[in-house]
């Protein structure tokens, strides 16, 4: 009988699957807040080290890789949900891919591991664009694709 690495196969198709996911939520959040202020949103995934690396995104390019310092690395690090509701509250914090951007919105993505693996970034040109309830039902639909395994409530999100 041959031996069949189902386990590597896995490790093959799983990616796929993820990013798959990734693409239907982006373009769905995007096609759902084009018109109520949403300026971009996209996904970060970690791969070792202190960067974190941008996969499936609308509509605009952004920077990647991008280091843990900024609004989706403390997101990332802390496993805490944040809205930052003004930008220049997080001052050389913030990394600024699109200058017109005015808040945003960030969400921890942990596997069944426990593993935090990346972040949902969501931005906005205006100012105080995201509430807690956005947080939440994002997170329910990361939770629907599988795409995350913690459910996060309004009290543990940072608002900045």
């Amino acid at each position: 009988m041959p031996n069949r690495d189902y386990a590597a196969l896995n490790e093959r198709i799983w990616p796929l699957e993820r990013g798959a996911a990734m693409r239907a939520i982006v373009d769905a959040v995007w096609e759902l807040h084009a018109a109520t202020g949403v300026s971009w949103v996209g996904f970060y995934v970690h791969r070792g080290g202190d960067q974190l690396h941008l996969e499936a995104r609308r509509d605009k390019p952004a920077c990647s890789p991008i280091g843990l310092h900024g609004a989706c690395g403390r997101s990332f690090l802390s496993r805490r949900a944040l809205i930052v509701t003004d930008v220049r509250r997080l001052g050389g914090g913030y990394i600024a891919c699109d200058p017109r951007d005015q808040s945003e919105l960030v969400i921890p993505l942990v596997d069944v591991n426990d593993i935090c693996w990346g972040v949902l970034d969501v931005d906005s040109y205006d100012v105080n664009a995201f509430s807690p309830e956005d947080v939440v039902r994002l997170n329910a639909v990361l939770i629907a694709a599988k795409l995350q395994t913690i459910r996060i409530s309004i009290g543990e999100i940072d608002v900045i």
